[in-house]
């Protein structure tokens, strides 16, 4: 699959299948491979699947000052013009987002800034706000090293990142940063901007957050749905991977002409 150089940078992406553009965007700790089971049945209902690497997640380059970027003010924001840059260079104008985790954040934000570019977005445990810092949240719900993770989830890091990157990924992402940032994190501002029909998707037991935060998500939207996931973990990809292809695509149907 290709690369393409985008702010001095190797993005790396993928495209399957043909008809209406559903651009996935990877949550906070992993990249495209976790997209491996909810791909396929997205094709097969008929769409055109693109979905990319952030800098510094999977294949994609991280660059020697990736620490800084990751952990500045403007990973959030440049999250947004790296994928409008890309959209731009592969000629797509016009597509439904679909963002899990820290990928609705970067859904919510482009969708804002780019309103006539997003059909519909679809978001799945993505925090909408905080009362705490989020450094003192994370210290709370990661363990301290990556050997302290579940063998399972180590392999999954392993998988994602390669063993050069996944410890040191780990270490980072598990303390601050990225599209969550590190102070107070408070989403319903832009959640309130958003224009285009918007699906929420929530866990009812998430590890990471409690589904009330689901509720408030969807609250807070113009033209919101909300879909809650039982007995369901935080990663519904995982779980239901079927019913959150179907969720999806029955959405984006009943949103489109």
């Amino acid at each position: 699959m290709p690369f393409i150089k985008l702010n001095n940078h190797s993005i790396y992406y993928e495209t399957h299948g043909a008809g209406e553009t559903i651009v996935l965007l990877h949550n906070g700790f992993s990249c495209t491979k976790m997209w491996k089971e909810i791909c396929p049945w997205l094709v097969e209902s008929g769409y055109h699947i693109l979905m990319y690497d952030r800098r510094g997640y999977g294949k994609s380059d991280q660059g020697k000052d990736f620490e800084d970027y990751y952990t500045g003010d403007g990973f959030r924001s440049d999250s947004v013009s790296t994928m409008a840059l890309l959209m731009r260079a592969l000629g797509e104008d016009r597509f439904h987002i679909v963002g899990q985790c820290e990928g609705g954040v970067v859904g919510v934000d482009y969708a804002v800034r780019y309103p006539e570019q997003v059909k519909t977005l679809s978001t799945a445990s993505t925090f909408c706000y905080s009362t705490v810092l989020l450094e003192d949240f994370n210290r709370q719900k990661f363990p301290a090293s990556f050997k302290q993770l579940p063998p399972d989830i180590q392999d999954k890091y392993l998988y994602w990142h390669g063993p050069e990157r996944a410890e040191r990924f780990y270490k980072l992402c598990s303390r601050y940063g990225g599209c969550y940032g590190r102070g107070i994190f408070d989403l319903r501002p832009a959640i309130e901007a958003v224009t285009c029909p918007s699906l929420v998707m929530y866990a009812d037991r998430g590890h990471f957050f409690e589904v009330e935060q689901g509720v408030a998500f969807y609250r807070h939207l113009n033209n919101g749905e909300l879909a809650v996931f039982p007995k369901c973990g935080h990663n519904i990809f995982e779980h239901y991977p079927q019913a959150y292809a179907q969720q999806i695509v029955a959405f984006i149907q009943r949103h489109s002409p």
